[in-house]
């Protein structure tokens, strides 16, 4: 096996869409002071800029979305419906907002799909908002060599922002068709 290598923040100041794809076969891992938990990335969803009109900060630059602004490789984390945390890592260049929603992983064969889901069973909240996942403590990403072929990885329009009209419609959601665990 691969020695696990922490993601860099090389790694995340690329294009989203070339994030989004790479992450796929990646895997998230979870230290939280009782043992850490690594899950297969699955699926993730694009979130490219303020044109994007599913994108945060397409609504402008505010107290929630200026992590966005900042560095590659941080964490985004907010609450949907007073009752469910998303995780995002921030992509691309300072001052361009752009992120990747993670939406499922794979633990141990268990599929956890939903980015509600998942960052309940990872113990994920605000407290992890604006980490530097890079760093590779409580919260960041590795390379375990798990390479995925192309024709393994479907691209489908995004889900929940329907409200953003023809960004809605963008084939930004890219999941692993078939897991090789």
């Amino acid at each position: 096996m691969v020695k696990p290598k922490t993601l860099s923040r090389a790694f995340f100041n690329r294009s989203t869409l070339t994030v989004a794809r790479s992450l796929i076969g990646k895997y998230l891992v979870r230290e939280n002071g009782k043992g850490s938990v690594a899950g297969k990335v699955i699926e993730v969803e694009a979130y490219v800029g303020p044109e994007d009109k599913a994108c945060h900060a397409s609504k402008g630059r505010t107290a929630r979305t200026e992590v966005l602004f900042g560095p590659p490789g941080m964490s985004y984390v907010y609450l949907i419906y007073g009752m469910y945390y998303m995780l995002n890592v921030v992509t691309e260049r300072m001052e361009f907002p752009a992120a990747v929603l993670i939406r499922a992983i794979e633990v141990e064969g268990e599929l956890i799909d939903g980015p509600g889901k998942l960052c309940r069973a990872l113990e994920i909240d605000r407290s992890l908002n604006r980490l530097d996942m890079t760093h590779g403590r409580s919260l960041w990403f590795e390379d375990r060599g798990v390479r995925i072929p192309n024709k393994q990885v479907g691209t489908f329009p995004r889900i929940g922002v329907a409200y953003a009209g023809i960004w809605a419609k963008k084939p930004w959601r890219f999941r692993l068709l078939q897991s090789e665990s």
